[in-house]
């Protein structure tokens, strides 16, 4: 798809949303539970909307928190629920709506002691503290959040105790709890207006904060002096990188401590859309052009679940470059992890992470799109790094025990400090010289039109449907319908070969199927795999 002509440049009054109206949407229109786009539906974050197109409302709101006190209560889980918010616009009332709900059905919240914005992996990390060796009393969360997506939505996000990102077990009853809720027109919520609701607090910032020693090395970074910039991109991170700096008297800038929910100071994105991804060059055009003032550079999105990195020498690295780079570096670097922790990566990601996983001696655990697959190997340690194609991940403490089961942006930030200070590289640096030692691959994404009809049955192939030998010039070596690394459905299809690879899944929101694809040949022979895996899927789908 062609980019926008204003990809990248200064948002404009025009680009921006009426937050007066956006507001009013989310108290006065209610959905049509009849109308499937207005059903509460949870993807891999949970359930996210526009209050503007009766897709995320307080009806929506009320209910699923409603099904999510009834699913806690099923499962046993009675200890406190940590409840955070982003800065978009529709977390604050959704925010209440929660507190509201969940109060009535007498569950204990725990919302954040300063009354500011809390990081989805501070609530991870607050979840897993609490659960530390407990048996009973068990605690889990709510995260208000629409992530990186444009200034209108909004989204609701429930972690379990595990303090990862629910499976489809809970968000399936959930979701279809909540809509039984919305069809009977709310009958079944419980609800007390919101001076009267109990909530205690949890000083997220400071659990999180002060226990950053114990997964990133920043008395190096001190050490080394390596000069740091931040940009929260308007979102939750904003208090966390100004505390960060003090506590660990690091030469870090706050590069935008601005927080407006119209996110007024962001460039558009690449089709024309303010939107806060931090892996986005035309997001983080911004950062990118201030890059020489810092030795590393940094972008979290609104909930800081991703991460940006930018260096002097090459700008913003693609996300898998980096993740490459954070594998070999940490598992050469943590004597403390376990000796047989695999790696985790998605089956999205690219093939780089697979050679350097085999050069380290170390297992590699491909998992489907998704961060939820990769918690019961953090929680356990049978996973050391867990990371996806979108700049996602996270990783464990320095001495093996589970830092967050969320994405955490920050100390996936805060690590390219460490790889600098350490080693005297940046990661991009590293980077070049992975690609000196196995090849560089090119690696791109496409949509391809696709009928409702097909898109279904592409996200029910068997391997046996595929009868394709060869892709680009060379013998196809696999067929997967499901993840090498755990045997869950990978929701499409992927064919490797020996130099390149592609995926196809279809899209969860339009009539497109996604091509996700890497040839360790060049772009040309890249062209050539994206080229024939449309002809392969459409054989295929026959």
């Amino acid at each position: 798809m062609a980019n926008h002509p204003r990809a990248g440049t200064p948002a404009l009054p025009e680009d921006l949303v009426d937050l007066s109206a956006l507001l009013a949407a989310y108290a006065d229109v209610h959905p049509d539970p009849a109308v499937a786009a207005q059903r509460v539906a949870f993807g891999t974050s949970g359930h996210r909307g526009s209050a503007l197109s009766a897709t995320f409302n307080d009806d929506h709101i009320a209910a699923t928190s409603q099904a999510i006190a009834e699913y806690r209560a099923q499962q046993g889980t009675d200890g406190p629920l940590f409840l955070g918010k982003d800065t978009h616009a529709l977390s604050d009332p959704a925010w209440v709506t929660a507190v509201e709900v969940l109060s009535a059905n007498g569950v204990r919240v725990l919302v954040d002691s300063r009354d500011r914005w809390t990081p989805t992996p501070a609530v991870s990390h607050a979840i897993l503290t609490h659960n530390a060796g407990r048996t009973a009393g068990l605690a889990d969360g709510v995260v208000v959040t629409p992530s990186h997506n444009p200034p209108a939505d909004g989204g609701f996000k429930y972690n379990p105790p595990d303090g990862g990102p629910a499976g489809t077990d809970a968000t399936g009853w959930i979701a279809g709890r909540a809509n039984e809720l919305l069809e009977a027109g709310l009958r079944g919520v419980r609800r007390t207006p919101i001076e009267r609701a109990e909530r205690g607090t949890y000083d997220f910032l400071d659990a999180y904060v002060s226990d950053l020693g114990s997964v990133v090395d920043l008395d190096a970074v001190r050490g080394a002096g390596v000069v740091l910039g931040a940009d929260p991109l308007g979102g939750a991170s904003v208090d966390y990188w100004g505390a960060i700096a003090e506590r660990y008297k690091l030469d870090l800038t706050v590069v935008n401590p601005t927080v407006d929910p119209t996110f007024a100071f962001m460039t558009l994105d690449w089709d024309g859309k303010i939107r806060m991804d931090c892996s986005s060059p035309y997001a983080m055009a911004s950062l990118v052009a201030g890059k020489d003032r810092f030795t590393i550079s940094t972008g979290n999105d609104a909930d800081s679940d991703r991460h940006g990195i930018v260096t002097r020498d090459a700008g913003l690295m693609n996300p898998n470059h980096y993740l490459a780079v954070a594998i070999r570096y940490l598992y050469a670097h943590r004597p403390g992890w376990p000796a047989g922790a695999a790696v985790g990566k998605t089956a999205v990601s690219s093939s780089m992470i697979d050679r350097v996983a085999a050069d380290l001696g170390r297992e590699l655990l491909e998992v489907p799109v998704g961060f939820k697959w990769f918690v019961p190997g953090l929680r356990d340690g049978s996973i050391a790094f867990g990371g996806e194609e979108s700049a996602g991940a996270s990783f464990l403490r320095t001495d093996g025990r589970p830092w967050s089961t969320d994405k955490d942006g920050i100390i996936l930030c805060l690590l390219a400090g460490e790889i600098t200070a350490v080693t005297g590289r940046t990661p991009s640096e590293h980077y070049a010289e992975l690609t000196e030692r196995f090849g560089a691959p090119a690696y791109a994404r496409i949509d391809v039109a696709c009928s409702r009809e097909d898109k279904a049955k592409l996200g029910k192939l068997s391997a046996s449907d595929v009868t394709a030998t060869s892709l680009a010039g060379e013998e196809i070596t696999a067929r997967l319908t499901t993840a090498p690394g755990n045997g869950a459905p990978l929701g499409g299809l992927k064919v490797t070969t020996e130099h390149g690879w592609f995926a196809a899944r279809p899209s969860g929101t339009e009539d497109v199927y996604k091509v996700y694809a890497e040839s360790f040949l060049g772009p040309e022979h890249l062209a050539r795999i994206q080229e024939e895996a449309q002809e392969v899927v459409k054989g295929a789908l026959a």
